[in-house]
């Protein structure tokens, strides 16, 4: 997993509470296995039409917002199913961080799994966000985790909360594999120790 420190890039607002699991990524697409090929079906649902064509009032559909880095969302975000493949989407459409006012238990979790970093913050503060997102183009923020703050475009630092553990992970790129591999020696170890054993 690749390591997350400093996300730096524009914002694009999909304030809507409750978006679900089905919603992110509609179930006809978890056929895919592999974790690429999501992002083209990200919010397939809103974003195209019944004969697939990209729908111009979707956000993801605007020219200004192409090439978004964060989400800023409603909240409750990511209830739902507990499929992984909702983050896998986000990921894979460019997304590296969403900023809402709560997120869903399950994707919130599968998000550091994924090097999606999920931000809690007060409704108030996402409101302005979108505010600022909607009325200047290319309205953009910087987010570095090792200091949990947010600017914007203008400088103006807001702060946030984020579990160490997670932060760590996220920092070194530590999913559930690598930091099982931390502990490699001492599980050869064991294994040495207790080969053959019950045999």
């Amino acid at each position: 997993m690749e390591p997350v420190r400093k996300i730096i890039g524009l914002a694009a607002p999909l304030y809507r509470a409750d978006v679900d699991t089905d919603q992110i990524l509609p179930k006809q697409f978890l056929k895919l296995i592999d974790r690429t090929g999501f992002g083209k079906h990200l919010f397939a649902d809103w974003r195209y039409d019944a004969a697939g064509k990209p729908k111009p009032d979707f956000v993801l559909n605007i020219a200004r917002y192409q090439g978004a880095k964060i989400l800023l969302a409603g909240n409750n975000f990511g209830c739902g199913s507990s499929r992984e493949h909702a983050p896998w989407a986000l990921s894979d459409a460019g997304f590296r961080a969403i900023i809402a006012p709560g997120f869903a238990d399950i994707f919130y979790n599968n998000c550091f799994k994924n090097a999606l970093l999920p931000i809690a913050v007060d409704k108030e503060l996402v409101e302005d966000f979108v505010k600022a997102c909607e009325a200047r183009e290319g309205w953009s923020l910087a987010i570095d985790l090792e200091a949990q703050t947010i600017s914007d475009d203008r400088g103006v630092e807001h702060r946030f909360t984020i579990d160490p553990f997670r932060k760590k992970c996220l920092l070194f790129g530590l999913d559930d594999i690598a930091m099982t591999l931390e502990h490699e020696a001492k599980i050869k170890t064991y294994e040495a120790a207790h080969l053959g054993e019950g045999t």
